[in-house]
C-alpha cells in the first residue's frame, strides 16, 4: 500500500477558508448560548466579594431569596464534595469559605428564572467582613514575603564574575501590565441533568477533561457520571484554559440540587473582574557586554504578580525563564523568578503562557545596549544571535534547528530596513512634533507543554458505509482553524475531499483524558492521534480490498482519483461498502505522545520542548511628541510555520497574534486600586486594538523551510507565536522617543503598555 506519510504528504495542504466560515458570517454558528434551553432551566448569578482579603464574619441571605424568581441560594456549606477548581493547588473555591481573599471572589450562588432576577437579587446580600491588610502591588507582595512557591532560578555559568569582568556595564528596569483576553464570547456554560445522577455540561472551555474531572470532585460522582462537550468558543486565547471551570461547576452545582436545567452566562463587568488576566512583571536586569554590543554576562529578575491562587502560575513564570533568551546566546547568566501572591484576582493562561513578557525583556536588554553603545539595535541583535559554538540555552537545551539568523538577514533586506532606517533619521530632523522609529524584532518560541504529561492527545475516526468520514478529536476549536486542520489531515490519508470529512464536538465521551488547548500544540497532537486513526482504518480497508481484487497490499492506493486496488479503481465510497460488507472494522481511535522530551523542574536544565517556531518582524511607527499617540504605519513579518497545514490559516493566525500582542504593549491597560478593585472592567475603560489599529501596510510572509522534527507534514505550531512579533511595535516606540533627544545615550524610560500618558512620561525623561 502506497503510504500517505505523516512527514510528506503526496501534495502541499491547500489554504481552505475556516470549516465555521460560512456559519460565521451570516450568524449561524451555534455557541453555547445558542443551545435551546430546556424547559424549567435556571439562571444563575454570582455574589462577589466586596473586598480583597478579609474574614467573613457573617452573611445575611434573606433578601436575596425573598427575590421574585429566585429559586435557590447557595454558598460553600452545600458543595457536596471538593470545593475547588483549581487545576494544581487546589487553592481555587468555587464559593468563598470563612475568607475572601480577593476583590470579586464568588461568595455565594444564586440560581433564578431568569437571568436578570439573578442578577439583582446578587446584589442584596449583606455581608459582614473582617478587613485585613491586603497584599496588592508587586512590592508589597514582596515586603510581606507573600509567595504562592518559592523563588527559581535558572543558571549557567558565574554570572557575577562575568559582571564584575565586563567591558561595559549596564542595569535598567521595565514594567510589563497585565492584559484581559477579551474574548468575543464571554465565560458561559449549560449543564443538563442525565439519569441517575449523570450530568451534561456544554462549557465554553479550552480543557473540557478538566471541567469533567473538576465537576466530578465537585459533586463526588465519578468522572464517568460527567459528560463535557465543547463545539466552539468564540475566542479563548488561555482565558478558558482552567477559568471556565468555575462557571461549570457553579452550573452542575445548581443542577445536582435542583434535577433541573440550570445555565451560567456571565455578564462582560463581572467576567472581567472574576477571571483572570496576563500575568504582570516587574523586571530588574544586570547585564556585562563589550564594544560591539555582545553580551557577556546577564542577570534578570521577574517579579510576577500571580495573583490570590495559584492556578496556573508555575508553568507560566516557568516559561518566562525558558524565553527570556529568546533568540540571543547568553554565556554567563542568571534569571530568577519571583512567583507572588497578592490579593487580585488570580492571573492566569494567555497566548504565550509567559513567554511574551521573558522576550520583551531580553529585547529590552538589546535595546539598552544598543543606546549607550551608540549602534543600530538590529547590529546588536544579530551579534548576540545563537549560532554554532553557541548553540546551548540557559536550561541546557541545545538548539538543533536555528533558522533565526536566516530568517533575521532575510527580512532585513526584503523589508528595507536599513534603507528605511536612513530615511527615518532624515524625517527626525526635520520634523520636530513628530518622530518615527522603525525596529527588527526575532522570535524564538518552544513548542511543547513544560509538564510533559500533559504532551498527548487521542481521536476517534469513523468511517460510514456511504464514504462518509467522522472525526472527534480532544482538541477544541476557539476560531484558530484547527478543525479544518484535522479535516484536511484525515481527508489526506483517504486521498478525498476535505468536504467528505465531518468534525464533531468535541466530547469527554468520545475522546478521554486529553490535555488543554493550548501550548500551540493543539494541530501537532491532535493532528498526529487523528492521523494514525485514519491511517489504521486506511490499512484495513487496503489488506481487504487486496485480498479481494488479488493483489498486494501495497498496491491498493487511496488517490484524488479514486482507490486503486491493482487494476480496479473505484471511488472511496464504493471502497467503504465493499469493506462494510466483508465485515472489515471502519472505526479507529488514535493516540500521540509528543517524544524527545524531560525536563527536571528542580534543577530547571532538560528538553521541556520539542522544537522552536521562529519569525520575525520590522515595525514602523509615527510618534506624536505633544500628544504621546502614536500610529504602526507598515509591518513586514516573515514566519515560520513549518510546511503549512493551511496557509490561509496561518497567516490569519499571524496576523491576528501581531495585533493582540500590539494591544498587550500599547493600549491595554489593567490597573486595581489600592483596595484592589479592578479598575478597567469594561468595554469603556479597556481599550482592545479595532480595525482602525491595524497597520496600514501589513506584510505576511511565511519561512519556506519545514520542521526538522517529525510532526505531522512536517508543520509547525502557529498560535502563540505571532504575539511576540509585536515586540517589534514597542522596541520602534521607544526608538521614535530617543529621536526627541538624539544626543542622550540612553534608552527612554518605557513601560508596556506604551499608552499616550507612558509615551509623554518617557519623552519628559529623555528631555530632563
Amino acid at each position: 500500500m502506497a503510504d500517505s506519510n505523516p512527514l510528506w504528504p503526496e501534495a502541499a495542504m491547500p489554504a481552505l477558508a475556516h470549516d465555521s466560515a460560512h456559519l460565521h458570517v451570516a450568524g449561524l454558528a451555534r455557541y453555547v448560548d445558542d443551545e435551546p434551553e430546556l424547559p424549567g432551566t435556571l439562571h444563575l448569578a454570582f455574589g462577589l466579594s466586596s473586598e480583597a482579603r478579609a474574614r467573613i464574619a457573617g452573611m445575611d441571605l434573606d433578601a436575596v431569596r425573598a427575590f421574585p424568581g429566585v429559586v435557590a441560594v447557595y454558598t460553600a456549606a452545600d458543595i457536596p464534595g471538593e470545593n475547588n477548581v483549581g487545576p494544581i493547588a487546589h487553592d481555587d473555591r468555587v464559593l468563598a469559605d470563612g475568607e475572601v481573599v480577593s476583590h470579586g471572589q464568588p461568595v455565594f450562588l444564586v440560581a433564578a428564572e431568569t437571568r436578570l432576577a439573578a442578577r439583582k437579587a446578587a446584589r442584596l446580600c449583606k455581608v459582614s467582613y473582617e478587613p485585613q491588610e491586603p497584599a496588592i502591588t508587586v512590592e508589597q507582595a514582596r515586603t510581606a514575603g507573600s509567595r504562592i512557591e518559592a523563588d527559581q532560578r535558572m543558571a549557567r555559568g558565574d554570572a557575577d564574575a562575568a559582571l564584575a569582568a565586563a567591558e561595559h556595564r549596564l542595569a535598567g528596569s521595565l514594567r510589563i501590565g497585565a492584559q484581559d483576553h477579551f474574548y468575543l464570547e464571554g465565560q458561559v456554560a449549560h449543564a443538563r441533568p442525565g439519569e441517575d445522577g449523570q450530568i451534561h455540561v456544554v462549557s465554553s472551555s479550552q480543557h473540557p477533561s478538566e471541567v469533567q474531572h473538576l465537576v466530578a470532585h465537585l459533586l463526588k460522582r465519578p468522572s464517568a457520571d460527567v459528560t463535557v462537550e465543547v463545539r466552539r468558543m468564540g475566542g479563548a486565547f488561555g482565558g478558558k484554559e482552567s477559568q471556565a471551570a468555575l462557571f461549570a461547576a457553579a452550573a452542575a452545582l445548581v443542577v445536582h440540587h435542583t434535577g433541573r436545567p440550570a445555565k451560567f452566562r456571565c455578564d462582560r463587568d463581572d467576567d472581567m473582574i472574576v477571571t483572570g488576566k496576563r500575568h504582570d512583571f516587574d523586571v530588574d536586569y544586570d547585564v556585562g557586554h563589550d564594544g560591539e554590543g555582545r553580551l557577556t554576562a546577564v542577570k534578570l529578575r521577574f517579579g510576577g504578580r500571580c495573583g490570590a491562587t495559584m492556578d496556573l502560575s508555575p508553568g507560566i513564570n516557568d516559561r518566562t525563564m525558558f524565553h527570556a533568551d529568546n533568540c540571543y546566546f547568553l554565556p554567563d547568566v542568571e534569571i530568577v523568578s519571583e512567583r507572588l501572591k497578592t490579593n487580585t484576582v488570580s492571573a492566569t493562561a494567555f497566548r504565550g503562557f509567559g513567554g511574551p513578557q521573558g522576550m520583551l525583556a531580553i529585547e529590552r536588554v538589546c535595546d539598552h545596549v544598543a543606546a549607550r553603545l551608540g549602534l543600530d539595535p538590529l547590529d546588536v541583535r544579530q551579534r548576540n544571535l545563537y549560532g554554532p559554538g553557541r548553540d546551548v540555552t540557559p536550561y541546557g537545551m541545545t538548539i538543533e534547528d536555528n533558522i533565526a539568523p536566516q530568517m533575521v538577514a532575510r527580512l532585513r533586506e526584503t523589508a528595507r530596513y536599513d534603507a528605511r532606517r536612513e530615511a527615518i533619521a532624515a524625517f527626525n530632523a526635520g520634523s520636530p512634533v513628530l518622530k518615527k522609529g522603525i525596529a527588527l524584532t526575532p522570535v524564538k518560541f518552544g513548542i511543547s507543554f513544560t509538564t510533559t504529561h500533559l504532551n498527548q492527545a487521542g481521536a476517534l475516526v469513523h468511517v460510514y458505509s456511504d464514504g462518509s468520514i467522522q472525526a472527534n478529536h480532544g482538541g477544541t476549536e476557539m476560531g484558530q482553524g484547527l478543525h479544518i486542520k484535522i479535516a484536511q489531515i484525515v481527508a489526506d490519508v483517504f486521498g478525498v475531499g476535505v468536504d467528505t470529512v465531518r468534525i464533531t464536538a468535541t466530547r469527554t465521551d468520545k475522546v478521554p483524558n486529553t490535555s488543554a488547548t493550548a501550548a500551540s500544540s493543539g494541530a501537532d497532537l491532535n493532528g498526529m492521534a487523528a492521523w494514525r486513526a485514519a491511517t489504521a482504518i486506511r490499512e484495513r480497508m487496503a489488506d481487504f480490498l487486496a485480498g479481494v481484487f488479488g493483489c498486494a497490499a501495497d498496491d491498493v492506493r487511496f488517490t484524488a482519483e479514486g482507490v486503486i486496488a491493482g487494476d480496479v479503481r473505484m471511488s472511496f465510497a464504493e471502497a467503504a461498502r465493499k469493506a462494510w460488507l466483508g465485515r472489515i472494522s471502519l472505526s479507529s481511535t488514535g493516540f500521540y505522545a509528543t517524544p524527545e522530551i524531560e525536563y527536571d523542574r528542580a534543577s530547571h536544565r532538560g528538553r521541556p520542548f520539542y522544537y522552536f517556531a521562529y519569525g520575525a518582524a520590522v515595525s514602523e511607527v509615527v510618534v506624536d511628541t505633544l500628544t504621546g499617540e502614536h500610529k504602526v504605519l507598515a509591518v513586514d513579518i516573515l514566519h515560520d510555520v513549518g510546511r503549512s497545514l493551511n496557509p490561509a490559516i496561518d497567516r490569519g493566525q499571524i496576523e491576528g497574534g501581531f495585533v493582540q500582542g500590539q494591544g498587550w504593549l500599547t493600549t491595554e491597560v489593567v490597573e486595581w486600586d489600592a483596595k484592589g478593585r479592578l479598575l478597567n472592567h469594561s468595554p469603556a475603560t479597556y481599550k482592545v486594538p479595532t480595525a482602525s489599529d491595524r497597520p496600514k501596510r501589513m506584510r505576511i510572509d511565511l519561512w519556506d523551510g519545514v520542521n526538522v522534527k517529525l510532526t505531522i507534514h512536517r508543520s509547525k505550531a502557529v498560535g502563540e507565536p505571532p504575539l511576540m512579533l509585536a515586540n517589534s511595535v514597542f522596541c520602534a516606540i521607544s526608538a521614535a522617543i530617543a529621536a526627541t533627544a538624539p544626543e542622550v545615550r540612553e534608552l527612554p524610560k518605557l513601560d508596556a503598555p506604551a499608552t499616550p500618558e507612558a509615551v509623554l512620561r518617557a519623552i519628559g525623561g529623555m528631555r530632563l
